[in-house]
């Protein structure tokens, strides 16, 4: 038999027991319900990301613009988002060789400029034109051998745009971007001769098919010398020819086109309407060009009623161009998005400055920095400092900004950046200051100077405001991609700064530098007349010399 103080201890455990049971059951039963509550809350998420992944919707960033303050914020609320953009691109594309293409849309503001549904099907025929005469077609095959002639004999069913390069980066992609609209005025077929110092900064822009030029095509080892008065030019042809082109009995298989800033008076003979006919019946041009040149394509009588069903919105052709052309690799988006999740996403504003100073000795850099700094403070870009204390009063209505300088040289972030760490806000506004990189000088040729250059404009364009520097046309792409009118900086020289640092933008159009004459101010001899040709063509605003698309 059990002792008493056996049963006792046995009594006691049963009671421990009994109260461990109850314990384990309360808490069975508490675990149970919050499992209940995290599995819902677990597929209220899923159900949202599935409905983001096939419809686009999910909780982004929009930035609401003030435009008469200059004030832009960005603020986390659920959008749609639409990574077609309005039917500018097609659908079908393989996602994970160019994560950009689809998931750009997610990173930057949202453009209120929907493309032309007559644009939309303009592009998806082009399309379908491309893949069918694109490289190593049997219709580009056919084509290639009108080069080993001396004359068209009329057997290709397909004309080609060649691209060759010229001058930086941003020069190649607004040359590049004026090249394709040409091609789609004149039902030809762009393919680009991008070069070892291009290599993975793009993604392919056109489904199933290249637009690449293929290494072996026949004229490529005479790019590199293609330069104004050149044999077998256009402008050289017209000149032969006393400006005839009547008295040319045969067309040739291919001509240069030199549309750079230098080309002669016979190169620019190629705006005249006259001579487009005669274009139409060469298979192959090569064109080479540094300049947004596609302004003059509006003063050209045969293309305009094309041009304004394509873009009714006149101040939108390159925003909706390069969103369509150039989206970037897979290596550049990395350093992009790496980028703007380290320093930009959480900002309730971002601030994108470009300076681009092309004579340091003409213009110092303590002269630039307070042209600079006169220009995002005039234009309350930025709030000023407060030299009076050193700790901002606390405030509910804290504004977290985020400037990213895009510079050749430190010198200028170093300085930006030590002014808004050195004292507070007037306000108490947060601001931090970012550079991604500073290569010292530009470098022609250099394939990852090419790439880092390309995602620093890709990060300008994720800015809720941006300011770019005069005649710089890696602003103009920053300012394209984005949607955005800039506050046009304009670098001082001789050592004074100027009373207007940076006025506005007109539109987010490039410039052409260096338009034709054809209709400048008779009694100037500079920019347009008085009255222009067209009422949305008008001088720019950064060079005297050329001009830009706006609205009416």
């Amino acid at each position: 038999m059990m002792g008493v103080s056996q049963m006792e201890r046995l009594g006691i455990g049963s009671n421990r027991f009994s109260k461990m049971v109850v314990s384990f059951l309360i808490a069975f039963f508490l675990l149970y319900m919050l499992s209940l509550a995290y599995r819902s809350s677990t597929f209220d998420r899923i159900g949202e990301f599935a409905r983001a992944h096939v419809t686009g919707e999910m909780a982004g960033n929009v930035s609401r613009a003030s435009e008469s303050e200059g004030k832009h914020s960005s603020h986390p609320e659920r959008v749609v988002v639409d990574k077609l953009l309005g039917g500018l691109l097609a659908p079908g594309f393989d996602e994970e060789s160019c994560i950009s293409r689809y998931q750009s849309s997610l990173c930057r503001r949202i453009s209120p400029h929907k493309p032309s549904s007559y644009l939309a099907s303009k592009l998806r025929k082009y399309e379908e034109l491309h893949k069918r005469c694109g490289p190593h077609t049997e219709s580009y095959n056919r084509t290639l051998e009108e080069l080993s002639s001396s004359h068209v004999n009329g057997t290709a069913d397909c004309n080609y745009v060649v691209w060759t390069p010229a001058n930086g980066l941003g020069n190649r992609i607004i040359s590049t971007a004026s090249s394709f609209l040409y091609a789609l005025l004149t039902n030809r077929v762009l393919l680009v001769d991008l070069g070892t110092d291009m290599a993975n900064v793009f993604c392919e822009p056109f489904p199933n098919t290249s637009w690449l030029l293929p290494m072996d095509f026949p004229l490529s080892n005479q790019f590199y010398g293609l330069r104004s008065g050149n044999a077998q030019s256009y402008g050289q042809l017209l000149k032969n020819s006393n400006m005839n082109i009547s008295t040319v009995s045969q067309p040739p298989p291919f001509l240069y086109l030199y549309l750079s800033f230098n080309n002669d008076e016979y190169d620019k003979l190629f705006y005249k309407d006259q001579n487009q006919g005669f274009l139409q019946k060469v298979p192959w041009l090569i064109l080479k060009s540094d300049q947004y040149f596609a302004p003059y394509l509006f003063l050209i009588p045969s293309f305009q009623q094309e041009l304004d069903k394509l873009f009714p919105d006149k101040e939108t052709v390159f925003h909706h161009l390069v969103r369509y052309l150039f989206h970037p690799s897979n290596q550049a988006w990395g350093l992009i998005t790496r980028f703007y999740q380290s320093y930009l996403a959480s900002a309730d504003q971002r601030i994108g400055l470009q300076v681009r100073v092309f004579n340091r000795k003409a213009s110092p850099i303590k002269v630039v920095l307070e042209q600079i700094l006169g220009c995002i403070q005039k234009e309350k870009l930025v709030p000023q400092v407060d030299e009076e204390k050193h700790i901002a009063p606390p405030s509910k209505n804290k504004t977290s900004r985020a400037v990213t300088i895009a510079s050749l040289y430190p010198e200028y972030y170093e300085s930006i950046k030590n002014v808004y760490w050195m004292r507070p806000t007037v306000n108490g506004d947060v601001i931090g200051v970012y550079q991604p990189s500073h290569e010292e000088a530009q470098q022609f040729g250099n394939n990852i100077h090419n790439i880092k250059a390309w995602a620093e404009i890709n990060i300008l364009s994720l800015s809720d405001v941006l300011v770019t520097s005069s005649w710089s046309t890696f602003g103009y792409v920053a300012q394209g991609l984005g949607g955005l009118k800039p506050w046009i900086l304009y670098v001082p020289t001789g050592g004074q700064t100027s009373d207007q640092p940076c006025p506005r933008a007109v539109s987010m159009e490039p410039c052409f530098h260096f338009p034709p004459n054809y209709h400048q101010n008779s009694s100037t001899g500079r920019g347009l007349d008085t009255v222009s040709p067209v009422p949305h063509i008008r001088q720019c605003e950064d060079a005297s010399t050329g001009i830009k698309l706006v609205n009416d």
